[in-house]
C-alpha cells in the first residue's frame, strides 16, 4: 500500500519520500510508518529523532541532487541507509548508548556526509545485485557505518566517547538469572535496536508503525524477534545480551524480509523465514566474536549475510516463489498478486 497524503509540491514530496525512508528500514514503504517511528524514537531520545532526520535528509537529499530514479526516491529507498548511519555513528560515539549525545559540529558534517555517501553506495551494490534481483538491503549502511566509525578513532575533532555499550556476548555477565521482564523487555527491544533504541517501549511503538502498512510484516518482526530471543535463551545466551535486544533484532529484520517481502508468503516461506530468524540469531554472536578485536558492532551484517544467502540460491528451490525487489510492496499484495496470477 502506497499512501500519499501530501499534495504535488516539491517540499511536501521531499517530506513524503524521507518519512518513507525512515519506513523502509523495516520494508514499510508508508509515510505514516516513518511518522511512527519517529515518535518511538522521541519517546526514547528526541536527539535520536532528530539525528534520524538529519540522516535521511542528507541521503535522500544527494540523490535528488544526483538526479537518481524517481521511483526510488519517492518509494524512500534512498533514505534509509542514511538514517541508520546517522543513527549508529551517534549511538556509539556517546556517552550514553540509550539517550544518546548532542552532536559537535564536527559530528554533524560527519554524519551528513556518512549519509550521503550511502546513496552512492547502495546504487553501487544495486548494480552488482540487480542481475540476481536481490536488494542491498541494509549493506550500504553496514559498509559505511563501520568504515566511518573506524576513521572516527584518528579524529581528535570527534570524540569518540567510551563505547560503553557492549557490542558482544562475552561483555556481559554469565551469572545474571533470566527473569520475566526478560522476556516481553528482550523481545520489545529486539525491534527497537534494528534503530539502536535501547528501549522496549519504543521497540513495540516501532511494531505498531509496521502494522499500520502490513500486519504481516509486523507480524513476522515480533515473531523473528521472539525466535531471536528464545535461541539465544535456549543456548545460554548471556541474559544482559538478551534483555538488550541484541540477539534479535537481526532476526526480526530477517524474518520479515524472507516473510512476505522478497518471497510470496506461504507456509513454505514462512518456515524458511523462521529457519533464517534462527541462524540469524547464533551468527550475531558468532560475528560479534569476531569483530571483538577491532571494537565494531554487528550492525545489521547478520541479517544482510543470511538474506544475501538465502535469496541468491532461492531459484533452486520450487517450493519458494520470489517476489523482484522492484515489485515488492507488502506482503499481503505481494501474495494477492501471486494468487492472482495462479488463478
Amino acid at each position: 500500500m502506497k499512501l500519499n497524503h501530501f499534495p504535488d509540491h516539491p517540499l511536501f514530496s521531499f517530506v513524503d519520500w524521507s518519512l518513507r525512508g525512515i519506513g523502509q528500514v523495516v520494508f514499510q514503504n508508508n509515510p505514516l510508518s516513518g511518522l511512527v517511528i519517529l515518535a518511538a524514537l522521541v519517546w526514547n531520545s528526541w536527539i535520536y529523532a532528530v539525528i534520524c532526520i538529519l540522516g535521511v535528509i542528507s541521503s535522500t537529499l544527494t540523490a535528488v541532487i544526483l538526479r537518481a530514479d524517481r521511483g526510488m526516491l519517492r518509494d524512500g529507498l534512498y533514505g534509509f541507509n542514511g538514517a541508520l548511519v546517522g543513527l549508529a555513528l551517534v549511538a556509539f560515539t556517546s556517552e550514553d548508548f540509550r539517550a544518546g549525545s548532542i552532536p559537535s559540529i564536527a559530528m554533524v558534517v560527519y554524519i551528513i556526509c556518512a549519509a550521503a555517501f550511502t546513496t552512492m553506495a547502495l546504487a553501487s551494490i544495486g548494480a552488482l545485485l540487480a542481475p540476481h534481483k536481490v536488494a542491498p538491503l541494509t549493506m550500504p549502511f553496514v559498509l559505511v557505518g563501520w568504515l566511518f566509525l573506524f576513521a572516527v578513532l584518528k579524529f581528535d575533532a570527534i570524540d569518540a566517547g567510551p563505547m560503553a555499550k557492549p557490542i558482544s556476548p562475552e561483555q556481559f555477565s554469565d551469572t545474571v538469572p533470566y527473569v520475566l521482564s526478560t522476556w516481553y523487555e528482550g523481545i520489545g527491544t529486539s525491534i527497537g535496536q534494528i534503530f539502536f533504541q535501547d528501549n522496549w517501549i519504543s521497540g513495540y511503538l516501532i511494531l505498531i508503525a509496521i502494522g499500520l502498512n502490513s500486519r504481516i510484516c509486523a507480524a513476522m518482526g515480533l515473531l523473528g524477534a521472539i525466535v531471536g530471543t528464545l535461541v539465544a535463551a535456549l543456548y545460554g545466551g548471556p541474559e544482559g545480551a538478551v534483555r538488550d535486544g541484541l540477539f534479535g533484532y537481526n532476526s526480526a529484520l530477517t524474518a520479515m524480509a524472507l516473510g512476505g517481502v522478497f518471497l510470496v508468503f506461504t507456509w513454505r516461506s514462512l518456515l524458511y523465514a523462521i529457519f533464517g530468524a534462527v541462524i540469524a540469531s547464533w551468527l550475531w554472536a558468532s560475528v560479534a566474536i569476531f569483530l571483538t578485536p577491532i571494537g565494531m558492532p554487528v550492525l545489521t551484517s547478520t541479517f544482510v549475510l543470511v538474506t544475501w544467502l538465502m535469496l541468491l540460491g532461492q531459484g533452486a528451490f520450487k517450493a519458494l516463489v520470489p517476489v523482484p525487489p522492484a515489485e515488492s510492496t507488502t506482503p499481503e499484495d505481494n501474495r494477492a498478486r501471486y494468487l492472482g496470477h495462479q488463478g
